[in-house]
């Protein structure tokens, strides 16, 4: 045994010796021998004088005035800018003068053939529009404070829902992706599919017909030609999806998003789209389309349809590390809800410094 044990080691110590050696030939081929110039004190100080003489030169030139240019509408004004020796012209009535290399007209178009001289009257197009633009000022930014009066039954129902999807939702979530993708895709067209009755419900509620129209045709070609809506042959008719429900429908008949709302197993909310949740469910549930919405049914159907949106969601609870993820998740919800309300209504819902949702 010990002879054993012996050779054992030797193996060992004969295999990492080979390796260090193996390791030290790869990291000696990349090593290589450099020598530092031979130092001259007095060529560096004739190269520094010669860099100081050039910068000064080229500053003197910088400010030094432009040449005024002879128009044929009068004698040019001189420039006191950057312009050096060139600078065009202004004549009496604003146009350049005579043929300056450089210059800006009174008006602030550019005279001549630019050069680079910029005269002490004349301004660029983008100077102009910079000048009539209004400053920002601190009221002109969004808030970043979020109406929340609930925070603290929200902020509960935040550590609940992560843990839920850290020991239940997000790990059947990651099985449910091993499955074969075109099964996957066929499970998301179906739920897809039959959110379509929702847009066409809401779409004309808020009374925009034409989406409607395209909705419903959405959910005749992809129940008909894609098989009740396995697959999605409207979407390659260039038909494309765009859901909508009545959380939508209320703010664009003028419904505030109101205070911030965590739903559990749901996530970030208002008190707005929670409604919506809840009529959206009832408009399903009183339609009651191949009697997939009551019953048995409805609760696998539900759970199916639960674990194929989470596995589509790349977010993960506490992977940025942040101390305050609650508030940037609010933030960013709440802003984003905001900027879907101006797109209804083409003009801003929320004025600057009222906290955003409120």
């Amino acid at each position: 045994m010990k002879a054993v044990g012996i050779v054992g080691v030797m193996k060992a110590s004969t295999g990492l010796g080979m390796t260090a050696v193996l390791l030290g030939g790869c990291a000696f081929q990349n090593v290589s021998i450099r020598t530092l110039p031979a130092e001259d004190p007095a060529a560096q100080v004739a190269a520094a004088a010669a860099s100081a003489a050039s910068l000064s030169a080229a500053a003197a030139n910088e400010n030094a005035p432009g040449a005024a240019g002879a128009g044929p509408n009068g004698p040019g004004v001189a420039g006191t800018g950057t312009g050096g020796t060139a600078a065009a012209g202004i004549g009496a009535g604003g146009a350049a003068g005579g043929t300056a290399t450089a210059g800006i007209e009174a008006s602030g178009t550019v005279g001549g053939t630019a050069a680079g001289g910029i005269g002490a009257g004349g301004t660029t197009a983008g100077d102009d529009a910079a000048a009539q633009a209004p400053p920002l000022t601190a009221a002109d930014a969004p808030s970043m404070h979020t109406y929340d009066p609930w925070e603290r039954i929200n902020r509960f129902n935040y550590r609940f829902n992560a843990r839920f999807d850290e020991a239940i939702f997000l790990p059947v979530a990651d099985t449910y992706r091993r499955i074969p993708s075109p099964l996957r895709a066929g499970v998301h067209n179906f739920f897809g599919n039959l959110s379509e009755i929702d847009s066409v419900i809401n779409y004309v509620l808020q009374w925009r017909l034409r989406l409607g129209v395209r909705s419903l045709g959405r959910f005749v070609i992809n129940s008909t030609i894609g098989i009740g809506g396995l697959f999605d042959p409207a979407t390659k008719l260039k038909i494309k999806a765009a859901p909508t429900g009545l959380g939508t429908t209320l703010a664009k008949w003028g419904m505030h998003p109101g205070p911030y709302l965590v739903i559990p197993l749901l996530g970030p909310s208002t008190f707005r789209d929670g409604l919506g949740y809840l009529g959206d469910y009832g408009a399903e549930y009183g339609i009651n389309i191949a009697h997939l919405y009551r019953g048995d049914v409805s609760w696998g159907l539900g759970t199916v349809n639960a674990v194929d949106q989470r596995a589509h969601i790349d977010f993960r609870y506490y992977a940025s590390g942040s101390p305050f993820e609650y508030e940037n998740i609010r933030f960013l919800y709440v802003r984003k809800r905001l900027i879907e309300d101006d797109a209804l209504h083409g003009k801003p819902e929320t004025p600057p410094g009222e906290p955003a949702g409120k």
